[in-house]
């Protein structure tokens, strides 16, 4: 057995939340929906513009690691963070999620750590403002051969292509994992990430992966294509396992060539940030526990429900209940 079920490797941000409506979007000059990188000053300027504001540690690979952690996944993260209150609060957060941070924070050097001012509508969208920070810095040289090896699937965020030393982190992550017998995949982040690096994004997924997780506009944009179904036939010719979610309209998973649909129960949301995070815990427990490609599915779907229908980007229920109460376990 080996030490670590699931290990990610991301960015490891602070988030910093509040609520807001349209037009103190439009005022800021805030795109609504999506994540935009801002700059030191720019970050200064929205915090300050915040109100009432919820703190926690985040990142999208971050945010699954944590829910796979309260569902008792033996997890690791490996991420970069400064030597500073927010770094250290960070890093004691994850631990006390029961996830291991394997990277201590870096003393030293001008960059903080990371974080990202997010915005949330009545409608439950999320506008992410991020501040990279010491994230930006995260290279293959944080990536432990060992780490990698002790892992029986690692799960990487696709947001690290932003910077060619994400980039080689991920790689030497996924070739570590995979030559040790592990299973490697990836979460292609938004499609406006698939916008910036989709020729890498494909290079990857096709010689250095097993696995992709996206949304409907994320698939589609690999292929610059509105047909959703040949997206997925051509993201399936080059990846095993493909797991797309479609929001109300449930999720469509191709594994080794046979699709499956499933459906997914309504809510009202009140803020989405996290849904595709807890989506990628619930499956990836079902996947590290041997279950079906329907059960998984499930449990991502029912990890993603909890998780839209109060403020903040972690479960606050006991996710396990809830997969018993569905007869999943």
């Amino acid at each position: 057995m080996k030490k670590y079920q699931v290990v990610g490797i991301g960015n490891a941000i602070v988030d910093v939340l509040t609520q807001s409506d349209d037009s103190f979007l439009d005022h800021m000059g805030i795109q609504k929906g999506i994540m935009q990188l801002i700059e030191k000053d720019r970050a200064e300027l929205l915090y300050g513009a915040m109100g009432d504001r919820t703190q926690a540690a985040g990142g999208s690979v971050a945010n699954t690691l944590a829910g796979l952690g309260a569902l008792g996944i033996r997890t690791g993260f490996v991420g970069r963070v400064h030597d500073d209150a927010l770094g250290q609060f960070y890093a004691k957060s994850m631990e006390d999620g029961g996830t291991d941070f394997v990277n201590a924070p870096v003393s030293g050097g001008d960059l903080p750590t990371s974080r990202s001012m997010i915005f949330v509508s009545p409608d439950g969208e999320r506008s992410m403002n991020t501040y990279l920070g010491i994230s930006a810095d995260l290279g293959s040289e944080d990536v432990s051969d060992e780490v990698a090896q002790q892992a029986e699937i690692v799960f990487l965020e696709g947001y690290l292509f932003d910077k060619d030393k994400g980039k080689d982190a991920v790689i030497r992550m996924s070739r570590s994992c995979r030559a040790a017998g592990g299973r490697a995949g990836i979460a292609i982040s938004d499609p406006f990430c698939v916008e910036r690096h989709r020729a890498d994004f494909l290079t990857l997924i096709e010689n250095e992966l097993d696995y992709v997780i996206g949304n409907e506009d994320e698939i589609k944009s690999l292929f610059e294509t509105d047909d959703l179904e040949h997206a997925l036939a051509k993201t399936a010719a080059i990846c095993p396992l493909v797991v797309c979610t479609r929001a109300s309209d449930g999720v469509s998973i191709v594994s080794n060539g046979a699709r499956i649909d499933v459906p997914v129960e309504k809510v009202v949301p009140v803020d989405a940030t996290g849904a595709g995070d807890q989506f990628a815990a619930g499956f990836l427990f079902g996947l590290s526990t041997g279950r079906d490609m329907q059960t998984c599915a499930q449990m991502g779907c029912i990890a993603a429900g909890e998780v839209i229908v109060h403020m903040g980007a972690r479960p606050e229920q006991d996710v396990m209940t809830l997969f018993k109460q569905a007869g999943l376990v």
